[in-house]
């Protein structure tokens, strides 16, 4: 990627493709005090107030900067490298490369917490391995109670739901949901009937002295590809048909509909809805509810398949931090006469870990 002049133009070359940058975009950028606020980066100026015939009187091109004076008597510096970072998107977390996984997943990276962790270079390293595998894990988190509100909010911000700021994960005496007893709990996704869905689960293990009780995870990215290659009529319809997602207690009722496998823009894959427990199957003619049925059925025995599912057991102190939209989770049962097991919950949005991510990268110049 380079930037070049041409007659009072700038254009953007890369890969043999030259664009030229229209003189109002390069306009909305310009610097100084006069225009931006040092401390939030934000403009003193409105661009919809300037004038539509915006057009570059000057131009210099050195290794590191673009001058330019405009017909408005306005003049500025801007960094090349700024310029192409646009182009480039490189702080995307989108452009990081998801790495499928199955049971044969050994090694898990783990990272040891201290008091300046979030504002560590490790933490970008976890991050990083978050976005790539989906789930990280980290060690020696003070099993203080409640100390996951400091942990999400020093990432981003908490998202609240009806279960509360946070939510205790242990067997109690008429539970309004099975996560809240010591039975299994199948390969599934949180909340698939809010709109939004959150983003990531958060988990911090307070006591642990059961036997079983594992956590479970399966990779929902790895397996609706596989689906996609070997059944391809089975993807295909569960990536068109919503089905509604439903929660009911004594004090709201929430729905949604969404499709079990949903695509973005780009025909990838965004997000797996999976809640057996929860969805409804809408009516459709014979032939093509049958067809859906065996969709449901067959992605389901991926989910639950031995060939897919990791298990580990979480220790006091380990907080395990997961993709809501990607993994599905779950539960071996637990015999609750053994001790206590005793973890806490809550939900953060991709804001959170991505503004947390790009910040730490223009800290560390990564």
């Amino acid at each position: 990627m380079k930037i070049e002049l041409e007659n009072n133009k700038v254009f953007f070359e890369n890969q043999g493709l030259k664009k030229e940058i229209h003189p109002f975009w390069l306009r909305e950028r310009v610097n100084g005090d006069r225009f931006v606020d040092k401390r939030t980066q934000q403009r003193l100026f409105d661009p919809t107030e300037l004038e539509g015939n915006i057009k570059i009187d000057s131009l210099s091109l050195s290794h590191d900067y673009l001058e330019i004076s405009f017909n408005d008597g306005v003049h500025t510096k801007l960094a090349i490298q700024d310029i192409l970072k646009e182009f480039s998107n490189t702080n995307d977390v989108k452009h990081i490369e998801k790495i499928k996984w199955d049971s044969s997943l050994k090694n898990l990276n783990n990272f040891e917490f201290n008091e300046n962790f979030f504002e560590d270079e490790e933490m970008y390293k976890a991050l990083i391995n978050f976005y790539q595998y989906g789930f990280v894990i980290f060690k020696k988190v003070p099993t203080k109670n409640d100390f996951i509100v400091n942990f999400a909010n020093s990432i981003g911000s908490i998202r609240r739901t009806n279960f509360g700021e946070y939510f205790n994960v242990k067997s109690k005496p008429n539970p309004n949901d099975l996560a809240y007893t010591s039975l299994p709990l199948a390969p599934h996704t949180d909340n698939p009937y809010r709109n939004p869905v959150p983003c990531i689960q958060i988990l911090h293990c307070i006591e642990n002295e059961v036997s079983g009780g594992l956590s479970t995870l399966v990779d929902g990215f790895t397996v609706t590809e596989q689906l996609k290659k070997d059944f391809p009529d089975y993807y295909k319809i569960l990536t068109e048909i919503k089905v509604r997602f439903q929660f009911i207690d004594q004090s709201v009722v929430l729905e949604d509909w969404a499709e079990m496998i949903q695509l973005d823009e780009l025909g990838e894959f965004k997000q797996a809805r999976f809640s057996p427990r929860l969805d409804f199957v809408p009516l459709m003619d014979k032939d093509k509810l049958e067809l859906y049925y065996a969709a449901r059925k067959k992605i389901s025995e991926l989910y639950n398949s031995d060939n897919y599912r990791i298990e580990f057991k979480l220790k006091p102190g380990d907080l395990l931090m997961m993709d809501n939209y990607r993994l599905l989770h779950g539960r071996t049962t637990y015999d609750a006469n053994e001790g206590n097991r005793f973890l806490q919950g809550c939900y953060i949005d991709y804001d959170s870990t991505e503004g947390k991510l790009k910040h730490l990268k223009r800290k560390f110049n990564l």
